[in-house]
């Protein structure tokens, strides 16, 4: 299963992420972090995260990694 972990205090709500994901797979979370943005969160119920790591690259705060398991 792969997926993707993002960290909450490096997100700066920019959301660019979200526009990425071909699977629209990461939403703006009720969470904010210290900063007070509302930040991502990746909800993949269905296993469908391709592992592309688009988000992770248009992530300018390098707040997303991808994660990849056989």
């Amino acid at each position: 299963m792969n997926y993707i972990e993002i960290n909450g205090e490096k997100c700066k709500a920019c959301y660019l992420c979200i526009g990425e994901c071909p699977k629209n797979l990461i939403k703006v979370s009720e969470k904010t972090n210290s900063l007070g943005n509302h930040v991502v969160e990746f909800c993949d119920p269905e296993h469908k995260c391709l592992a592309c790591t688009m988000c992770a690259v248009r992530c300018p705060d390098l707040a997303i990694t991808g994660v990849f398991k056989g």
